[in-house]
């Protein structure tokens, strides 16, 4: 009987450890609450069919991934207004995740209330620091609102309805309205309309490893290339590394500088280029750039956004 037990036991365990892969396999995870503007780029990517996983912060997500929670995960790179978002460059290298793909999304801010809230009864406006920077000149037009900072937008909307903030309201996406059934008091109260956030799709899989749903969803055009790499403090040294793509007539989209840790007032280089490394112009390029750099890593290929 003890080892029937024993055995019937193991395939419980077995049968449970299944279901979580089967699970993880089939879930994207993102930074936020649900109805975040990270979301929002999940659906322009994959579509509203996959399971999602909301992390509190950029590190728990990249985890996720990495300890095989999900299969992947959304993360906004670069902002039209903001900038970089460099901690998501420095993840990305220590984690080691591969670029599958990328979405532009454009943020619209819009004040959002419980139901029952009329513009006259707020008090006080929450929302994340970026998208409050971002919504100034409508901010001053009311200048006795109490400002208050949150952690994420959605999460500024969450918060409404769990604690029922009848003389609050929230600055955030018609993503967030619609999941927790608030009202738009406001819409795109924005101060510039030309504000888009770049996501990147990251996985630890190589491409031909990921499920056939997904390569699906990525389909086959890779026009853009990223990398990363640094190159001895020289005169001269990252002129020579970016002729290589000169030469080849090969044009580059974005580069990006973070400091290389450990090695004082040195640098590790982010470009983004257009082509495939499937192309020879492209192999010739980056074979070159390995002969004159200190350290090169490809972060992904895959369709612009």
């Amino acid at each position: 009987m003890g080892k029937k037990r024993i055995l019937q036991e193991r395939v419980v365990v077995n049968r449970a450890a299944g279901a979580r892969r089967a699970a993880a396999s089939s879930r994207i995870a993102f930074q936020g609450e649900r109805g975040a503007f990270s979301e929002q780029a999940v659906h322009q990517l994959l579509g509203a069919r996959w399971s999602l996983l909301p992390c509190r912060s950029f590190e728990e997500m990249f985890e996720a991934v990495v300890r095989g929670r999900a299969l992947a995960c959304v993360v906004p790179i670069e902002n039209t207004l903001a900038g970089s978002i460099h901690k998501n460059f420095d993840l990305l290298l220590r984690h080691q995740l591969q670029i599958l793909a990328e979405t532009n999304v454009r943020i619209e801010h819009h004040l959002i209330a419980l139901p029952e809230t009329r513009l006259n009864d707020i008090r006080e406006i929450t929302s994340h620091p970026a998208a409050l920077d971002q919504c100034q000149a409508f901010l001053r037009r009311h200048p006795r609102w109490e400002v208050v900072t949150g952690y994420d937008t959605a999460g500024s909307v969450k918060s409404l309805v769990q604690q029922h903030l009848s003389k609050s309201a929230a600055i955030a996406g018609s993503l967030a309205a619609r999941f927790y059934k608030c009202k738009i008091l406001r819409k795109n109260i924005e101060d510039h309309r030309q504000n888009f956030t770049r996501f990147w799709l990251l996985s630890k899989s190589p491409r031909e490893q990921l499920p056939m749903t997904l390569r699906k969803e990525l389909g086959g055009t890779r026009n853009k290339t990223s990398i990363v790499f640094s190159t001895k403090s020289i005169p001269g040294a990252l002129f020579k590394c970016l002729s290589v793509f000169a030469l080849r007539d090969i044009n580059l989209s974005k580069i990006e500088s973070r400091p290389l840790v450990g090695r004082p007032f040195e640098y590790l280089f982010y470009v983004d280029f257009l082509g495939n490394i499937d192309e020879k112009r492209c192999q010739n390029a980056l074979r070159h750039l390995g002969e004159i750099t200190d350290f090169l890593r490809v972060l992904g290929c895959y369709r612009e956004g």
